[in-house]
């Protein structure tokens, strides 16, 4: 009876241990959305968030930032014509967004998350040609080298309802870590190569857009697949590592960070979709 005693305390004691390391990631307390031991979930603004973190205690970030497209155009979605508009999230002013706001918004953020980023951690940051080319420039103004530029191949992109020109089906991942010679970056180049059937995986990744079967907690407009996180997890971190996303949109990176063992913190700026990504790992650690 005493080892028993013995062994819940002990087990106990790591589940603490284990949530006190992500909560000692903040310098001052801040309200959570949601909270495990392996995740945390937090509403707001992202700038006074990542102020609030403690520098370099993150392992990894992915970002998926707004591509501010929203410029009341139409596009096709599940065979019907719909308005490209994804919310107020997606422009910084009620007239759009111009080059140089994007800009500015991309270097603010970027220069946040290299504060939080441990010396060997790295960044991945997913988008379109929209904004893409500023997220790369605001990377090495920031003091960021680019490592890789992935190129996302969708089998099934929307159609080109203009007929103006070709059909949009990439994205890019920019993978980058901090420009410091005494970096050193980790890549399970073993993971990738057995994931490619024994050969060397290249830079562009083909897979389908996000299955309906990981949309059914509720939608997001930008949702990435699955698949493409756990590739991207795998390939740059190793277990019990964190794993940040401050535009943490469905909770996709949460769901494959949690899956395969990292500690996972979200951002986001909207209750709605936090909703999405509490019930989708809530599912996740069921799953476990």
């Amino acid at each position: 009876m005493e080892s028993m005693s013995l062994l819940t305390e002990v087990r106990i004691l790591l589940r603490k241990t284990r949530r006190h390391i992500v909560e000692n990631l903040f310098i001052k307390k801040i309200p959570l959305y949601f909270e495990t031991e392996e995740s945390q979930l937090i509403v707001g603004d992202l700038f006074k968030i990542l102020t609030k973190m403690k520098p370099e205690s993150v392992d990894m970030i992915f970002a998926d930032p707004p591509y501010f497209l929203s410029n009341d155009g139409i596009t096709c979605q599940g065979g019907k014509m719909v308005s490209v508009n994804k919310g107020s999230w997606d422009k910084l002013s009620e007239s759009g967004t111009s080059v140089e706001e994007k800009h500015k918004f991309n270097r603010k953020w970027i220069k946040l998350c290299k504060k939080v980023l441990k010396p060997n951690g790295t960044i991945w940051i997913s988008g379109t040609l929209h904004n893409i080319y500023s997220i790369g420039m605001a990377l090495e103004q920031e003091g960021f080298k680019i490592i890789n530029n992935i190129t996302w191949q969708k089998t099934n992109p929307p159609p080109n309802l203009a007929c103006r020109c070709f059909t949009h089906s990439t994205e890019t991942i920019l993978w980058a870590r901090k420009n410091d010679k005494k970096s050193r970056h980790f890549f399970n180049y073993q993971k990738m190569k057995e994931m490619n059937d024994g050969k060397q995986m290249k830079d562009v990744w083909t897979g389908s857009l996000t299955k309906p079967s990981e949309k059914v907690e509720g939608k997001h407009p930008t949702q990435k697949p699955e698949y493409l996180l756990e590739r991207i997890i795998l390939a740059s971190t190793e277990e019990g590592q964190v794993i940040l996303d401050p535009f943490c949109g469905s909770g996709t990176t949460g769901v494959e960070a949690v899956r395969y063992g990292r500690k996972f913190i979200g951002i986001d700026v909207s209750e709605e979709y936090m909703e999405i990504s509490k019930k989708r790992l809530e599912k996740v650690l069921n799953d476990k």
